[in-house]
């Protein structure tokens, strides 16, 4: 009887696979395959469905097996973990392999969207740019804890960190104006990497019609459009908005008991960095609409009043993913997927 479903542990250059007959017996133990030998491995077997984790490298491995006709799925390693047998005290790779092909049979398996090569180029960038963004932060944190330290107090705001900085120079200890001159010229230099990459993913943005389409949403600009774009292509993956806004954690955690249903704060599953660009493109919706007439602000506004500011943002952008996805499966424009 041959191998239905497989289930495969990635990893740098050893990896584990375990597959399944009709009868969900074991029919294909490998605890140890080579890199070179995985994909020789499964072209001489029959097309299944394999299952992998989304890690490192998982969407290339996903696109090749494709080519060889398999049912490549990927998914998120939190939704794996409940399915390894005897939980965290049984943490091997061919026991994550037996997990990951259980998982992956699960008919109500959330999957996540295999990546083509010119997708994760573009993501790329995107994550350069973030990783510039997030080292430029940790420089200004450092400079005012290291100002702290004699007594110079400064806000949040990068801004005024390095004019309040610079001016402090003169009168901080010896050494300590050195390093502090060296930090403020390492800002400047991250300053023109995240500059060079705000170039790359506006025209990244300019140049793609869906990314164009999706800028037609309040709250979307360059960054966020060409991330989703990036991300889910032309959102085939999911079948309607919702279950795109619940992969990227902007639905609410549901608690039921005794027939009742509560909802609680959002799931924050899936992706971090498209959440955190759609809040943030909420946020200044919400901010825009203070001084707006149109359905969109009155709607917010009235929101933001009803259930609070969180909770509008929120709201706002979970709508703004749900338009995403519309716009994009449909090849609409805005006004056409408003009026569908």
């Amino acid at each position: 009887m041959g191998i239905v479903a497989a289930g495969i542990d990635l990893a740098k250059n050893v990896f584990a696979v375990h597959g399944v007959d009709e009868t969900g017996k074991a029919g294909l133990l490998k605890p140890k395959v080579k890199r070179a030998d995985l994909l020789a491995m499964f072209a001489q077997m029959p097309p299944c469905l394999i299952g992998m984790e989304a890690c490192s490298g998982a969407h290339h491995w996903a696109r090749e097996l494709k080519k060889l006709g398999h049912d490549a799925r990927l998914m998120a390693p939190k939704l794996v973990a409940p399915f390894r047998d005897g939980g965290k005290l049984k943490k091997n790779d061919a026991a994550d392999a037996e997990a990951i092909c259980e998982a992956v049979q699960r008919k109500k398996m959330r999957f996540v969207p295999i990546k083509s090569e010119d997708q994760q180029g573009r993501l790329s960038v995107h994550r350069a740019r973030q990783g510039y963004v997030d080292e430029r932060t940790a420089i200004i944190n450092r400079i005012r804890g290291l100002l702290s330290e004699v007594g110079i107090v400064l806000p949040q705001k990068a801004e005024t960190v390095r004019q309040r900085a610079g001016e402090a120079l003169e009168d901080l200890p010896t050494y300590m104006n050195q390093v502090i001159n060296d930090l403020i010229d390492e800002l400047g230099h991250l300053d023109k990497r995240v500059q060079t990459y705000d170039v790359m993913i506006k025209e990244m943005a300019r140049s793609n019609p869906n990314c164009k389409r999706l800028m037609q949403i309040g709250g979307i600009a360059e960054v966020t459009s060409s991330a989703i774009v990036a991300t889910i292509g032309n959102g085939h993956d999911f079948d309607n908005g919702r279950q795109f806004a619940a992969w990227i954690g902007l639905v609410p955690r549901q608690h039921g008991t005794g027939g009742k249903v509560k909802l609680g704060r959002i799931t924050k599953m899936g992706d971090p960095y498209l959440r955190k660009l759609l809040v943030m493109g909420a946020r200044s919706v919400l901010q825009a609409a203070i001084n707006k007439t149109d359905r969109l602000s009155r709607w917010a506004l009235a929101l933001k009043e009803r259930r609070g500011y969180a909770k509008a943002v929120v709201a706002i952008a979970a709508k703004n993913a749900r338009m995403a996805w519309a716009m994009l499966s449909k090849g609409q424009d805005y006004h056409q997927a408003q009026e569908a």
